[in-house]
This record gives C-alpha cells, sequence and structure tokens, in this order.
C-alpha cells in the first residue's frame, strides 16, 4: 500500500505538560487582554509584545541549534507550541514566516555565516521574514518565475516582480527565487536560484494589495537592479529548484494549514451549547476531521525531524487541511443566520472567516497545482 503521509507515531514524553504550559499562558494573555482570539491570525496577527512574550519563553526558534542562538528543541515540541497558538488565534504573523520556513532552510542550505547572521535575531523574535516565490504570471507554477538574477562584479543583479508577499512591508528579507541561467523549456526546473534579498536594499519597491476587507496584508515587491552580494547567495547556484520545494514542505504541512479558522470552530462549539445556534451534525463531522488532520501533520512534523523528504505528504496535508478551515467558514457562516446570540467576538470571527476563505486555497500553492504533485509523486512511487 502505497502512504502518502508517513504514519502517525505516539508522542514523546513531556509533550502533554509543554502543552498545559502553553496553554495556561495563553489563557492569561487572553484574560489580560493582550489579545481576542482571531481567525488566520498568522496571517493577518501581529504584536510586537505579543512576539516578545514568546521569545522570552522560548517558544521562538525552538529548532534553531542553540550555537546559533536557538533552544536546541525538536520539531514536534515545535508542532506543539505552534498548535496551541493557532487553537486560540493568537497574533503570531511578526514571527511567523522567519521560525516556520526561514530559519530551517538557512540551516539546511545557508552559509556558516548567514545562520551567524541571521538565525540570533530570528530566535529573538527581532527579524521578520516574508516569501519572495509567486509572481504575476507564475503563481504557484514555480517553474515559470522571470524574476531574473544577472551576474554582475562581487554578486547578483536581481530584476523582477513577486506577488503576495505576505508581511514584506514589515519584513526584514526573503529568499528571492530567480532565474539564473536562460529557461529551457525541455528542462524547466534547472536554472533557478535563491538569494537572500534585503528589503531595506536600494532598487526595491513594496505596493500594498488590499483585500477585500480593506486590510493590507499583501504586497507587490518589484525589484529593479536590486545588488546581492555573493555571500548572500543562499545554497548552490542552480540548486534553486530542489531548495524551493525543501522550504515548501515546511510552509505547507504546519497546522496553520487546517487551524486557521480553528478558533471559529471552537466559537461555534460554545455557541452551539449555549443554545445560540442550532445544533448542527456538520460540526461534528468538522471535529473529527479536525482530529485526523493533527494526526497527519505531527506525523509530517516527524518525518521533517528525522529529516526525510516530506513533500508529497506536506502537499496532502495542505489539500485536505485548507478545504476543511474554508468549510469551517462556510458553516459558520450558515449558522450565523440562524443565531439568536448578539456578540461581537463571534460575528467579528464569522464576517473574517469569510473574507479570508478565498486565500484559505490558494496561499502555499493552489489545490489544483498541489493536486498535480500528489498525482506525479504517486506516478513514481
Amino acid at each position: 500500500m502505497t502512504r502518502l503521509v508517513p504514519p502517525a507515531t505516539e508522542p514523546p514524553d513531556g509533550l502533554d505538560g509543554l502543552r498545559a504550559e502553553v496553554r495556561e499562558f495563553l489563557r492569561e494573555q487572553i484574560d489580560s487582554g493582550a489579545f481576542v482570539p482571531a481567525v488566520d491570525s498568522w496571517l493577518t496577527r501581529r504584536d510586537e509584545a505579543f512576539t516578545k512574550a514568546l521569545a522570552e519563553r522560548g517558544w521562538i526558534g525552538m529548532t534553531i541549534p542553540r550555537e546559533y542562538g536557538g533552544h536546541g528543541r525538536s520539531f514536534l515540541e515545535r508542532f506543539v507550541v505552534t498548535e496551541e497558538l493557532l487553537a486560540v488565534g493568537a497574533p503570531v504573523a511578526g514571527q511567523w514566516v522567519a521560525d516556520r520556513q526561514a530559519a530551517p532552510s538557512l540551516l539546511k542550505f545557508g552559509s556558516e555565516e548567514q545562520k551567524q547572521r541571521f538565525l540570533p535575531g530570528i530566535a529573538r523574535g527581532e527579524i521578520c521574514w516574508a516569501i519572495g516565490m509567486s509572481e504575476p504570471e507564475s503563481g504557484s507554477d514555480l517553474a515559470s518565475v522571470r524574476t531574473k538574477a544577472t551576474r554582475v562584479d562581487g554578486g547578483w543583479r536581481i530584476d523582477g516582480t513577486k506577488l503576495w508577499t505576505s508581511g514584506a512591508h514589515h519584513a526584514d528579507g526573503f529568499f528571492c527565487l530567480a532565474r539564473s541561467s536562460p529557461l529551457d523549456p525541455a528542462h524547466r526546473h534547472d536554472g533557478l536560484s535563491q538569494f537572500v534579498v534585503l528589503l531595506d536594499s536600494p532598487g526595491i519597491t513594496i505596493r500594498p494589495i488590499l483585500s477585500m476587507t480593506g486590510a493590507h496584508h499583501f504586497n507587490e515587491v518589484i525589484l529593479d537592479g536590486v545588488f546581492v552580494p555573493d555571500e548572500l547567495v543562499l545554497g548552490t547556484i542552480g540548486d534553486g529548484w530542489v531548495q524551493v520545494t525543501s522550504e515548501l514542505g515546511y510552509e505547507r504541512s504546519g497546522p496553520e494549514r487546517f487551524l486557521s479558522t480553528f478558533a471559529l470552530l471552537g466559537a461555534l462549539c460554545d455557541e452551539a451549547a449555549a443554545d445560540h445556534v442550532p445544533a448542527d451534525p456538520g460540526i461534528g463531522r468538522l471535529i473529527g476531521r479536525m482530529y485526523g488532520l493533527h494526526h497527519m501533520s505531527s506525523a509530517v512534523a516527524g518525518s521533517l525531524a528525522r529529516g526525510e523528504d516530506a513533500d508529497l505528504a506536506a502537499a496532502v496535508v495542505k489539500v485536505l487541511g485548507t478545504e476543511t478551515e474554508g468549510d469551517v467558514a462556510e458553516l459558520a457562516d450558515e449558522m450565523h443566520g440562524e443565531t439568536r446570540f448578539d456578540g461581537e467576538e463571534f460575528d467579528a470571527m464569522v464576517r473574517a472567516g469569510v473574507m479570508q476563505r478565498p486565500g484559505f486555497t490558494l496561499r502555499g500553492g493552489t489545490t489544483e497545482i498541489l493536486r498535480g504533485v500528489i498525482a506525479r509523486g504517486l506516478g513514481m512511487r
């Protein structure tokens, strides 16, 4: 039997204690008014004070080795912390991309100088990162990127446009995927490279892309003759495709791919228990799906911890997870029309869930593209 996702394993001893510790901290934060639970908080909510509090507890940079300012803990320990943060809709957008994928990519492909330069700041919650993959005419088809890297004295000149760069207006940098040699239609994945681009560099223009709510999360980043010195090349020139697909394994498999609307599901359960909304069997079905996704995602975390290739499994989790969190928003919206309760917090989460839903199955790779990834992966087994 072909396995798309690694088998789930029993969590190691000590994770229950860590989970309880995080829950207690979050309850104290909510009770003190430090934040209000929200939908899609890992993308839309940032709070420097909250990020600092997490860093002080060692809950940022958990998997970064101690020699680089991190805490030397496991992917499964990090999974527990991030799952609890997402479950209550905590404001974690400030450190999310840096901790989730920039840090492990630097550890895997970065030079010693790059690790020393960036990893300690990530672990302290002081460095914010964005994603430099998608482009206006490439989207999830990353092999078609048109951003060009041209060799110049001492480094590279980068020209092109990156789109949907969440949080770029706050970020210190991103890994820019660019074509460093001409496109060969027969070998589209060749000739790509990654560069560490600092977003305060000359030649960079960041333009906001407003969502339906008028909120500013996304950006268009224009790179016009941006110079990247040789010491900021990430990994090896020409290996960009291998590197970026490895990075996507971290991006696609985490609990944020099914927990973006979990706080809304929890609120919906509370409203049903209080008889403010009619009981609906759809709530139970969604809880069951969440339970399964929790085990699938934690299994991928275990696979990553063992250094295994989890790209295919990550794609499966992403497809099933984003569909589920969208279904939560849809059910909450349907039941909201029948509610007998006028609660501002619940209303706000329902509205946010509906507004944010179109992006769930787009970011991190569209469902159509990922189904192709899964089909090709099955064909090669």
